[in-house]
């Protein structure tokens, strides 16, 4: 072989090399540092899928921790979660609630709660918020514990680069109703375009409803009025003083609403993602739905 095609082998050889040193020398990227919490009182089959829905979250970009309420008033529930903290150790904390008597009522056609259990529960969630916070979190991902997540749900609502964003989920409130996701524009949960003082028609509301909709079954980040039960909060969000904790000239129900309402006077901004619906299981009877539901995620379908 010609000695100048050998010599400009070898050098090929030694830049190669010096390259691949140099990409070998090169820091792992920094992963951010998520909190993933809630308060649970949950029934135990329900609860399984939860957990094992967050088991399999895809985390490339970031690297989860567990914090915990068990507010269980079933002892099976309540062995579940132990067993999730054992297994997860030393990224899980599960703090005890006091059981204070308080009743929760949740069957096949609604949900009860009263006062109290909103205000004890909106405790709970500034508990894991202010653990966030006090530990140096990037964010804390809220979420209720009838809830099934698309794997890669965390990373989409870090990549939208928002200081709250919750991934939407539909629900039929109440039997054989039409789903309708978990989140709003104006007050209470009104899902239309409305300005100040204006008066529309039935017709109108429901054109608007109807687009609103569309909107949200359409993929992208849009703005919203109100939010819950499975959002993303950065550490600017947490810094600026976002909380549940009941805002007192008002009587909107739900701590979520008080959130939200801080949070705007506070000058953040409220977002819902649509790229990956989540699943809310919320009746038992919803249970037969998570093996389908796991599958289209597998397949790349989404549903609500």
């Amino acid at each position: 072989m010609n000695a100048r095609i050998v010599g400009l082998l070898y050098c090929l050889i030694i830049v190669h090399s010096l390259h691949a040193s140099d990409e070998a020398l090169l820091p792992e990227p920094i992963k951010k540092r998520v909190l993933i919490g809630t308060p649970i009182r949950q029934k135990p089959a329900i609860l399984k899928e939860f957990l094992l829905s967050l088991e399999e979250l895809n985390q490339n970009s970031f690297e989860a921790d567990y914090c915990f309420i068990d507010d269980n008033t079933d002892q099976e529930s309540a062995q579940i979660l132990d067993e999730f903290l054992i297994k997860h150790q030393p990224r899980a904390l599960v703090s005890k609630a006091e059981n204070i008597g308080d009743i929760y009522i949740c069957n096949e056609t609604t949900h009860y709660w009263s006062e109290q259990v909103v205000w004890k529960v909106a405790h709970f969630k500034d508990a894991i918020i202010n653990y966030a916070y006090t530990n140096k979190y990037d964010y804390v991902f809220l979420i209720d514990s009838d809830i099934v997540l698309y794997p890669n749900t965390i990373e989409q609502l870090i990549a939208d680069d928002k200081d709250i964003v919750s991934e939407i989920f539909w629900t039929s409130w109440t039997p054989n109703a039409p789903k309708k996701p978990q989140v709003w524009l104006y007050d209470t949960y009104t899902q239309y375009e409305i300005k100040y003082g204006e008066n529309l028609t039935a017709e109108e509301v429901n054109n608007r409803h109807l687009q609103f909709i569309e909107t949200m079954l359409t993929p992208g980040v849009y703005e919203v009025g109100g939010l819950g039960a499975c959002t993303l909060i950065s550490k600017h969000a947490m810094e600026q003083g976002v909380s549940f904790k009941k805002i007192k000239n008002l009587t909107l129900w739900g701590e979520d609403r008080h959130f939200c309402v801080r949070a705007l006077a506070l000058g953040l901004s409220l977002f819902v993602d649509t790229h990956y619906p989540a699943y809310h299981i919320y009746r038992e009877s919803n249970l037969a739905g998570v093996n389908e539901f796991k599958d289209n995620c597998r397949n790349g379908l989404y549903q609500i």
